[in-house]
């Protein structure tokens, strides 16, 4: 007797991606094209898209109306916000993340990338790499992510001419060399002709390469990388229980894993930990992403954001070094009051300086003690905060090492950090 559906479903890995690219190349049309051929689309949404389609004189179906739902991306034909998508083949899962072009929505495009282990970056084969694929290459680089493949896009309207590919390759291949990016793929592609998407292209004899959605099969799934990491928690509450004298610490466990008469570090003091909780009854272990509340042999005095872990032990600092990306109009300069927002920590900081403001496409156009930083600007800088934080080394993609920059007076977010990443 074969296995039930959802068994199957059960053992296949699963693949978090993320789509990124300047505006109009095509990265709807594109994740429209691989739902659409991946058979991942419902038929009353591809008969909405047909009338569409048709209503607009297109010459086919516009499958980029798959993916742009909301109303004024729908208007304006661009994609706005982070759209997450979700489609399966014989071999695995997969989660995407569709994410902006639009420079002013690069913000949007580090959220996506953030929690994705690949990043398919899309170019017009007519431009081929530009300003912002540097950029959104080089937040790829920042976030850890190791493996992306870049989709030489409209290659029919080059004539799918193989010179035209081969000069944008050489460029992107020494351009992710250069920001550190291990695992670099190119593949000839057009979104709207269906060539090299999932389905193999009759019109390039000259490229003998996988397709993309082969790409995607065969990439390993990198799920343990954070379980390498030595056991960091966060907590997120304290929960108290005054006639029963229960005591716990709730969150979420960030890196590696734990088992009940582990030897941990919390306040400075070690202890045990004697059992771990969830909703559904005791546990005798927790790993990397689990939800549970943590009870400690000692009693410490623990608050919310407070560190409990194994291992080596990371130094509480008052001040350290980090690069940041801008998210909002408003600049942040240097000797500015912020607060810092790391792991559930939330304290009051300040940017002691902007060490170095990056320029993308020239490191001979850096700015060296720069005095302030804005939207989609990358730089390094130095963060001093009230209360010493335990802060250490980004590491898997978020595991730990991040952090956000918060305006004080109306809370919202200014930027996002990576402790200790330097680009040059």
């Amino acid at each position: 007797m074969s296995a039930p559906v959802t068994d199957i479903l059960s053992q296949r890995q699963t693949l978090r991606l993320c789509t990124a690219g300047s505006v109009d190349d095509g990265k709807s049309t594109f994740v429209g094209r691989l739902l659409h051929d991946t058979k991942s689309v419902l038929a009353d949404q591809l008969a909405s898209v047909e009338r569409t389609s048709a209503d607009r004189g297109f010459d086919g179906l516009d499958l980029s109306l798959l993916v742009d739902g909301l109303r004024a991306e729908r208007e304006q034909g661009i994609t706005i916000d982070v759209a997450y998508r979700y489609f399966a083949t014989d071999k695995r899962t997969f989660i995407l993340a569709d994410t902006p072009g639009h420079v002013q929505y690069t913000r949007n495009t580090v959220t996506g990338m953030s929690t994705s282990q690949v990043v398919v970056l899309l170019v017009d084969a007519r431009n081929g790499v530009v300003e912002q694929t540097v950029r959104h290459l080089t937040v790829a680089a920042l976030l850890g992510v190791k493996t992306v493949i870049l989709g030489v896009n409209k290659i029919d309207l080059v004539d799918y001419s193989e010179e035209t590919f081969t000069a944008i390759r050489d460029t992107f291949e020494a351009k992710a060399a250069e920001l550190g990016i291990e695992d670099p793929h190119v593949v000839p592609i057009s979104a709207l002709k269906g060539d090299n998407v999932v389905e193999r292209s009759t019109h390039m004899d000259w490229y003998t390469g996988p397709t993309v959605l082969e790409l995607l099969e065969e990439i390993p799934v990198n799920s343990g990388r954070a379980l390498e990491l030595d056991f960091r928690f966060n907590i997120q509450y304290v929960l108290r229980e005054h006639a029963s004298d229960y005591r716990a610490y709730a969150g979420r466990v960030n890196a590696g894993e734990i088992r009940v008469g582990d030897t941990v570090t919390a306040g400075g003091r070690t202890t045990t930990v004697t059992h771990i909780d969830t909703a559904d009854g005791e546990l005798d272990s927790a790993r990397a992403g689990d939800s549970v509340a943590l009870r400690l042999a000692d009693e410490i005095d623990l608050v919310r954001g407070d560190l409990i872990s194994a291992g080596t032990t990371p130094e509480p600092v008052r001040e350290f070094r980090a690069t940041v990306v801008g998210l909002t109009d408003k600049s942040v300069g240097a000797g500015q009051a912020v607060k810092v927002r790391y792991g559930t920590a939330l304290e009051r900081g300040r940017v002691v300086g902007v060490d170095k403001l990056i320029d993308i496409d020239s490191s001979a156009n850096d700015i060296d003690q720069a005095e302030s930083f804005g939207l989609n600007d990358i730089a390094h800088v130095t963060i001093q905060v009230a209360r010493e934080l335990p802060v250490q080394e980004y590491a898997a993609r978020g595991a730990m090492g991040n952090f956000l920059l918060v305006d004080q007076a109306s809370g919202s977010t200014l930027a996002a950090g990576l402790v200790g990443t330097r680009l040059r």
